[in-house]
């Protein structure tokens, strides 16, 4: 089994190569993201595996069948940079559903503390040994209300953190989960009542833009948001005024809309072109990370684990448990997993 492995970094390697080792995947490490022109470096492999800004549409879908190309491994859990629609009958497509819901929703908590209590400006005060509290002051987490859209593994993990910091939770969901003591309100009265709201919902067509300029002024003034999920969930233009306007009080990103060419880079010593994004930045009430949720060891390890089983199970099955499923119309749910999707 002989996989090119696409947008590569460093804290990739240790584990894929070990788990590939022990199940016989050769693994071809490449630092270039996979699109149309690069597909080609895939020639002579069974599958490909690739990552979150890693482009799968229909162009290149089809230059990856030209090659035998036969599965795309994907190291991640979101898949809207797959056109899985275009690719039944060509390339399976697998995912990993669940590697560590901690590691991102404690990834949003930690954002939002940094970016309530001033920590990342006491630092760097501190560093030049300014120990002025002069604004630095924030505000207390217990009694506030949080509003948390999408109650799957990584939300509820979420959820439980917040009700540890004696918060209320409000929450919504297209498909809610039953019996779990979730307080589920609609969309509207979520935006209306919390005073912090948490994204962790897959980006959809219908989930492009949930939060835009409609939405936003239907929040409190002063509201805080975090997103660790995708980048498109929020409209950044959108965003970006209502932050100028004062409406919004802070913003606790890990994703944006148009990362795919910046993120996961070191442009420190160059000018980046998109305009929003360094004006974001510039805000003193934004935090923005480089899509660093998943970064633990813990869940490294088992994205490449999961990985490597979805590859083995494939070459000796013929199908995988956490196959992409288009021909019934649920791709994650798909009922008929322990048989051949085409």
């Amino acid at each position: 089994m002989k996989y090119a492995f696409f947008d590569a970094k460093p804290y990739d390697k240790p584990s894929f190569e070990k788990y590939g080792r022990e199940q016989g995947v050769e693994f071809k490490f490449f630092e270039t993201k996979l699109t149309r022109d690069t597909a080609m470096l895939a020639e002579g492999c069974d599958g490909v595996c690739v990552f979150v800004n890693d482009t799968v549409d229909a162009e290149t879908i089809d230059k990856l069948f030209s090659l035998g190309v036969r599965a795309v491994a994907l190291r991640c859990a979101g898949y809207n940079n797959v056109d899985v629609k275009h690719a039944y009958g060509k390339l399976h497509i697998f995912h990993v559903p669940a590697y560590s819901p901690y590691a991102v929703a404690e990834h949003a908590i930690a954002l939002l503390l940094t970016s309530i209590r001033r920590i990342h400006k006491a630092y760097i005060r501190t560093k030049d040994f300014n120990f002025s509290l002069s604004g630095l002051t924030g505000f207390d987490l217990h009694g506030k209300t949080v509003g948390v859209i999408g109650t799957g593994r990584i939300g509820r993990v979420f959820i439980d953190i917040c009700r540890g910091f004696g918060m209320k939770v409000l929450a919504y969901d297209k498909y809610p989960s039953e019996n779990s003591g979730i307080d589920y309100v609609s969309l509207d009265t979520l935006f209306e009542k919390s005073d912090i709201i948490s994204l962790h919902c897959p980006l959809t067509e219908e989930t492009h833009h949930l939060i835009n300029e409609n939405a936003l002024s239907r929040m409190k003034k002063g509201v805080t948001l975090i997103n660790t999920s995708r980048g498109a969930l929020i409209d950044a233009e959108a965003l970006l005024a209502g932050i100028k306007s004062r409406h919004i009080g802070a913003a606790c990103l890990d994703v944006y809309e148009e990362e795919a060419d910046i993120f996961f880079e070191d442009f420190s010593g160059h000018i980046v072109n998109d305009d929003i994004l360094a004006r974001l930045i510039s805000m003193p009430n934004v935090i923005v990370t480089s899509h660093q949720a998943f970064l633990t060891e813990e869940a490294l390890s088992n994205i490449a684990e999961t990985t490597v089983m979805n590859i083995k199970k494939f070459a000796e099955k013929g199908y995988c448990d956490n196959e992409l499923c288009y021909r019934c119309g649920k791709t994650e749910s798909c009922k008929a997993k322990r048989q051949k999707c085409f």
